[in-house]
């Protein structure tokens, strides 16, 4: 007898959970022209987006007008030594009379 009550129950609780949408898969349909689900972000105003345009670019100009005039931030502030005044020694040039290499022989 308890088995006969416990299939009704459990074939009650499947039929009804047929019906049932998970929370997760829900998604609101509104009817207007705009096409919103849960929890998205509201449309941005035109004059929004062309501020944010206008900023961007005033940025980059400012970004690439420093690099072409005032590179020396980028480089180093410092004077650019020459490499002619440079010595053989420093440059790692062994002197004229030094001893040539023992070479391999195979």
């Amino acid at each position: 007898m308890l088995i006969s009550r416990g299939l009704n129950l459990l074939k009650l609780s499947c039929r009804s959970n047929k019906y049932k949408v998970s929370a997760t898969n829900t998604r609101i349909i509104r009817l207007s022209h705009d096409n919103h689900s849960y929890r998205d972000f509201p449309p941005v105003e035109k004059g929004w987006v062309y501020a944010a345009e206008f900023f961007g670019g005033l940025m980059w100009w400012w970004v690439l007008w420093h690099l072409w005039h005032d590179y020396g931030h980028i480089i180093g502030e410092f004077p650019y030594p020459e490499p002619s005044k440079w010595t053989d020694e420093e440059l790692g040039i062994p002197p004229d009379d030094y001893p040539e290499p023992a070479t391999r022989k195979s």
